[in-house]
């Protein structure tokens, strides 16, 4: 089906304004060359090999990715340079990424040793090496492990045929973590190992990267479109915000009140303060409900309501989970349609 203006196109529907978009990747890269810092986006926003190609042709190296899934629809269009941030864990999963490391650079993270034998058994079966970096903990207290933790962990993978040891991880990369991270780097320096890389990441250590010297790359996904979480957190303002899912009035029968064909299906039903996503045209309407297919929207606090047929535009609250919602978006300039990506790695989580 050929599409030439967000008329033609059904609701719900996502679209990517072009223009944000790509002053978002330019801002990125810019932000990094400044402090010769690498730039490796993660594809888990978009899952779209053309967007990913389009940030290492703006300056990022490599990609990153959070599934092997993942990493294997990449692989398949040709990227070379592949990081997952995860512990890889069970036999089925390590083979699988032993097999993609036969055709492309890949590292992964992790923190314990069940984690290194696992993946390092796999390597061997197959003749491949595979990368590895330590995740240290960091304050969001996800994975990782302890300074004298990490120097074991490294010594284990240097140890180990098929694995070469590639740094350090941290997730979030906030500027408090700073001593954290000396103290790590010092026990390698006195047990001569040598740290090439230390890869941090997170939206909201953009602000922190000059206060952390030790990075040498930060990994970021939100940026390339942003989202309401990411305005509400103070990170960029609703104008850098390029993913819209357009959306119709299907119902509006009760004053003040009106049902949208987008619920949790097509927005998904992450909330800030109960709200499920932003309408453009109306700052101050709250969609404050969602079912699956229907979307709840009080319109109290506005001067005026829509009317069925009507189409609005919601910034969603979490950009990633929007995109793996749908098979396609739409990328567009004003009104017109330019191009159409499908989602190649959409429901890829394992």
């Amino acid at each position: 089906m050929t599409f030439a203006t967000v008329q033609d196109l059904e609701t719900p529907s996502v679209l990517i304004d072009l223009d944000l978009m790509e002053a978002n990747i330019a801002e990125m890269q810019s932000k990094c060359d400044a402090l010769g810092i690498a730039f490796r986006p993660h594809i888990k926003t978009h899952k779209i090999p053309a967007i990913a190609r389009r940030q290492l042709d703006a300056g990022a190296t490599g990609i990153a990715c959070q599934k092997v899934s993942e990493a294997e629809v990449f692989a398949d269009a040709g990227f070379d340079d592949i990081q997952i941030p995860y512990n890889i864990v069970g036999a089925r999963k390590t083979r699988r990424l032993a097999e993609l490391a036969k055709r492309a650079k890949v590292t992964v993270t992790v923190d314990s040793q069940p984690v290194i034998d696992g993946i390092a058994a796999a390597a061997q079966a197959v003749g491949a090496t595979i990368y590895m970096m330590v995740e240290l903990v960091s304050l969001g207290q996800r994975t990782g492990t302890t300074p004298e933790a990490a120097l074991a962990h490294a010594q284990r993978i240097l140890a180990a045929e098929n694995l070469s040891f590639a740094g350090l991880m941290i997730y979030p990369s906030d500027a408090a973590i700073r001593p954290r991270l000396q103290q790590t780097l010092a026990l390698l320096e006195a047990a001569g190992i040598p740290v090439e890389q230390v890869s941090g990441g997170g939206s909201g250590a953009i602000s922190d990267m000059r206060l952390l010297p030790e990075l040498t790359e930060m990994r970021v996904g939100t940026n390339v479109f942003w989202d309401w979480n990411s305005v509400s957190a103070g990170y960029a303002g609703f104008d850098k915000c390029a993913m819209r899912v357009r959306a119709s009035v299907v119902s509006a029968n009760e004053p003040g009140r009106v049902i949208l064909d987008s619920g949790s299906k097509s927005i998904q039903s992450e909330t800030i303060e109960g709200q499920f996503g932003y309408i453009a045209e109306y700052p101050a309407a709250r969609i404050y409900k969602v079912n699956e297919e229907h979307g709840y929207v009080d319109f109290s606090a506005c001067a005026a309501t829509p009317a069925v047929g009507d189409s609005l535009h919601i910034i969603p609250v979490h950009t990633c989970v929007v995109t793996n919602l749908h098979n396609q978006l739409f990328g567009v300039r004003g009104d017109r349609i330019e191009v159409v990506w499908d989602v190649a790695a959409r429901g890829l989580v394992w």
